[in-house]
């Protein structure tokens, strides 16, 4: 039962780092973004073209940054595939459509072949700093009077680990739901519970570190991210994940290449993800000094 949950649990953080984010009435369909320049070969990728940080169509995400670093080493131009992360992304551009690789996928995604990892994150809290909180822990018992945000996808076990660790500690009357989904039309709807924080909707965020730390820069007021210490409970579930490339199965190769250049360009692409206020896990525990936020890449 639990490597069921746990494949889920993958799932959903799969669709917290693509940002599963298409509203009901968007048309959605494939759009593709031709190669900048012609006589190299092409490498086509799949992305959402409404997800900062991760990406957009205007390719202002890190993950573009990053698969265009990888596509200059390969002496490669990129050409999109622009598909809102929903049910039948997957499907749609990489196992039948024209697209080998997707960025922003957890390590063991079954669906496709994965790449070593680029960058290794964790769910974050995410405070003003003016409450001075300096939350660490699940099991903090100040937790019980404040009002907590968590990131939600669906059914009970599309929820996002943070959901299901504070359920399982009998936390449900003094927390929120913000959807990933949102309404298409507006940028970025999974920045709602970022906003939550800001204007003091509610007390604490739990999110996936990437999008929290990218959108406390962007909001222009001092907030503190800081990773949540790892669920060591009874039926505990990981808060941190390795994020790799996803390789269509076919393409092996095109899987080594491509490890080849994340090894090489580790300093490049450590780079990026600092830009973009990426918390990182990496070689640490999930308990590191919190990160204060209040400047704009």
């Amino acid at each position: 039962m639990f490597s069921r949950c746990l494949k889920k649990i993958r799932v959903t953080v799969l669709v917290s780092c693509l940002g599963m984010s298409a509203a009901a009435s968007a048309a959605v369909g494939i759009e593709t973004t031709p190669a900048a320049t012609t006589g190299s070969r092409v490498l086509h990728v799949a992305a959402d073209p409404n997800n900062l940080p991760f990406s957009n169509e205007q390719r202002q995400g890190f993950e573009n940054k990053i698969v265009d670093l990888v596509a200059h080493e390969l002496g490669m131009t990129v050409e999109y595939t622009w598909w809102a992360q929903r049910r039948g992304f997957f499907r749609n551009t990489l196992k039948e459509g024209p697209c080998e690789l997707v960025p922003g996928v957890p390590r063991g995604f079954d669906l496709t072949l994965t790449t070593i990892p680029y960058y290794r994150s964790t769910y974050v809290f995410l405070t003003r700093a003016e409450r001075r909180l300096a939350l660490r822990s699940l099991d903090d018992p100040r937790l019980r009077d404040l009002k907590i945000g968590v990131q939600m996808v669906g059914d009970d076990f599309m929820n996002t680990p943070p959901a299901h660790a504070l359920s399982r500690r009998g936390m449900v009357e003094n927390v929120r739901g913000y959807t990933l989904y949102g309404d298409y039309r507006e940028s970025n709807p999974p920045a709602r519970i970022v906003d939550a924080v800001v204007n003091g909707e509610i007390d604490v965020a739990l999110v996936w570190g990437p999008l929290a730390g990218y959108f406390a820069k962007q909001r222009g007021a001092r907030l503190v991210v800081t990773p949540i210490a790892p669920d060591e409970g009874e039926g505990a579930m990981p808060f941190a994940f390795d994020i790799c490339m996803g390789i269509r199965k076919s393409d092996p190769a095109l899987r080594a290449a491509v490890n080849d250049v994340l090894t090489r360009k580790r300093n490049e692409i450590d780079a990026i993800l600092a830009e973009y206020g990426v918390p990182r896990v990496d070689g640490r525990t999930a308990a590191q000094a919190a990160i204060p936020v209040n400047s704009t890449p």
